[in-house]
């Protein structure tokens, strides 16, 4: 395998992260405040069928993302509800907003475009574009020379194959997504927000005691989660794909749970968790490189499987045992 095959790796391995990440994230948040998400998958999916459907219908893909973070953020709002407020399962609820959201974005998506359940293919301003950083080789290059972009990274030394295929040309919500990793560690870890966030997933009744609202801070817990899996669906539609499809989250919200597990609630932890999950797609996705490293095939439907393996295995508790926050799961109940 030369160098540029295995920048365009790490490329597609960063590109394929970078929803597991921001969904990642936002389980961190919630499950740190003591509320176990399963919901994820369908956050994910209502955020990116909304951000597909309105930034197709107002040509603005940042009116879409407003969109997606918004249907996220309701049905964190809903998930919230019910297991603070009400005190019921977590679980359960998180089950049902899967179920909810997967039945919805088909319904909805065939009442408006009548096209099986998905949104017409974004073009223009529709849809997140790759920013071509400064000094990189770029489309307005292989314009400008009128040769392909691929012949002019090829020809392009080490250095500059690096820069050009894998620290540019992503969109702006993958440079979000890796800024979220530092900006999720200050905030829980250097920030007084954050203590009392971990604290509330540990022992409420001590915050209580304190004389700070635990209902409140998980409610904020949530929101975060709501937000960040906006921003993951989003991605989903508007930059990764080019619209929405049905089911087109393929189970990332569970595997983005089975990261947060791996990576044992912390943040730097997650990152690298998300990335070996985003290089196992990519590595599906270009067999003929597995082919080449091992020196035989392998089948593609096993190449394909192996995230979702990983995923089972890690849940099983076959990676090294993962203590949650103590609290975590269960409903807290005020003394009087």
């Amino acid at each position: 395998m030369d160098f540029l095959t295995l920048v365009q790796v790490l490329d597609s391995t960063v590109r394929l992260a970078t929803p597991l990440l921001l969904a990642c994230l936002a389980g961190l948040f919630s499950e740190r405040a003591g509320i176990f998400d399963i919901g994820l998958e369908g956050k994910m999916l209502a955020a990116a069928f909304f951000s597909g459907a309105v930034a197709f219908v107002t040509g603005s893909v940042w009116i879409g993302l407003l969109a997606g973070i918004a249907s996220s953020m309701i049905l964190s709002g809903l998930h919230g509800l019910a297991s603070i407020t009400f005190r019921g399962n977590q679980l359960i609820s998180g089950v049902a907003i899967n179920f909810l959201a997967a039945g919805m974005t088909v319904l909805i998506a065939q009442s408006w475009f009548s096209q099986g359940g998905r949104t017409p293919s974004l073009i223009g301003n529709a849809r997140f574009e790759g920013i071509e950083l400064p000094f990189a080789i770029g489309p307005t290059d292989a314009q400008a020379a009128g040769r392909p972009l691929s012949e002019l990274i090829s020809e392009a030394g080490p250095v500059m194959q690096f820069y050009s295929e894998l620290i540019s040309g992503h969109s702006v919500l993958v440079y979000i997504a890796l800024l979220a990793v530092p900006a999720t560690w200050w905030i829980l870890f250097r920030t007084r927000f954050g203590l009392r966030l971990r604290a509330v997933g540990e022992n409420p009744a001590a915050v209580d005691t304190a004389g700070i609202s635990v209902v409140g801070l998980r409610f904020a817990a949530v929101g975060i989660c709501g937000v960040l899996c906006g921003i993951a669906g989003a991605y989903l539609a508007t930059a990764l794909q080019a619209g929405f499809v049905k089911d087109m989250t393929a189970g990332r919200g569970y595997i983005a749970l089975a990261a947060l597990i791996f990576a044992k609630w912390r943040p730097w932890y997650a990152l690298s968790a998300c990335l070996l999950f985003g290089l196992l797609q990519a590595l599906a996705l270009r067999s003929d490189v597995v082919e080449g490293i091992i020196g035989f095939p392998i089948p593609v439907q096993l190449l394909d499987s192996l995230p979702y393996i990983l995923t089972v295995v890690i849940l099983a508790g076959f990676v090294g045992k993962a203590i949650p926050p103590r609290a975590g799961g269960e409903p807290y109940v005020k003394e009087r």
